[in-house]
């Protein structure tokens, strides 16, 4: 049996979990752990009010983990994230899915934390705490606490790069996921399904220091790889995740920024 836990706020509700406890958010992560009955939790805990919605801070734009990845396509000053949240699964899962528990989600899901990490977000905790998306990332299996909100500034137009590969069009789920930030002479290059988390691809990133070209977007192309290590699963081999990387890595670089 799971027992059901409803605090009022996010932090109220990080304050109630512990041992054998999930926290219950939009419920596309732990619903499906429940309904394949794992037994490492026993509690299940939520927020009737959890932070949910588009605001701005001192970093830029607040995004609330509540978000929805419907909340985000209907909001005209998040167009440049449409793209991400417009392929994440029918609008069924759309309406379900959030912000903060994209942040959670293993391979081979969790598009919208590799672009929160391209976009350099900043992870705020219910308790006030703040950590850059690279460094929650790479500890997210030990970070304790809830996540409120996430925090980043607006690219500018044609800054943000996205491409998502997948073998069914358009709401299959990834095969790899590529994201870019390119601004001025430090570029950001992220993959997701290339580790066992989103992450950054540093040496593309160097050799793109001096703007997108052809030449440099073929150097880029040529390290890409470096430093990560895609796994096999039902989707791919690691081979052809990291034969087909820089291929895809070419063509959302030739592609132009989103707006």
């Amino acid at each position: 049996m799971v027992a059901v836990e409803t605090y009022q706020t996010v932090a109220e509700a990080a304050a109630g979990l512990g041992e054998g406890a999930r926290y219950l958010g939009g419920g596309t992560i732990v619903m499906r752990q429940v309904n394949y009955g794992d037994q490492s939790f026993h509690r299940i805990v939520r927020a009737a009010r959890p932070e949910r919605g588009i605001g701005n801070d001192v970093q830029g734009l607040r995004i609330g983990a509540g978000t929805t990845m419907a909340d985000i396509l209907a909001h005209a000053e998040l167009s440049f994230l449409h793209p991400v949240a417009g392929q994440i699964g029918g609008p069924a899962i759309r309406n379900m899915a959030t912000v903060g528990g994209n942040l959670f989600a293993e391979n081979p899901y969790g598009d919208m934390a590799a672009a929160l990490l391209a976009l350099d977000a900043q992870v705020i905790m219910a308790g006030g705490q703040t950590h850059p998306m690279e460094r929650f990332l790479a500890d997210r299996t030990h970070m304790r606490g809830l996540v409120e909100a996430v925090s980043l500034q607006r690219p500018q137009p044609g800054a943000f790069y996205y491409r998502k590969v997948s073998r069914v069009k358009p709401k299959g789920v990834a095969v790899i996921t590529l994201a870019a930030l390119i601004r001025g002479g430090e570029p950001r290059v992220v993959f997701g399904n290339m580790a066992a988390a989103p992450m950054r691809a540093r040496a593309a990133e160097r050799a793109l220091g001096g703007g997108v070209s052809e030449a440099s977007i073929a150097a880029a192309c040529a390290v890409c790889t470096e430093g990560l290590s895609p796994t096999d699963d039902a989707l791919a081999s690691a081979w052809y995740r990291a034969e087909v990387a820089p291929v895809h890595l070419r063509r959302m670089l030739e592609s132009g920024g989103h707006s």
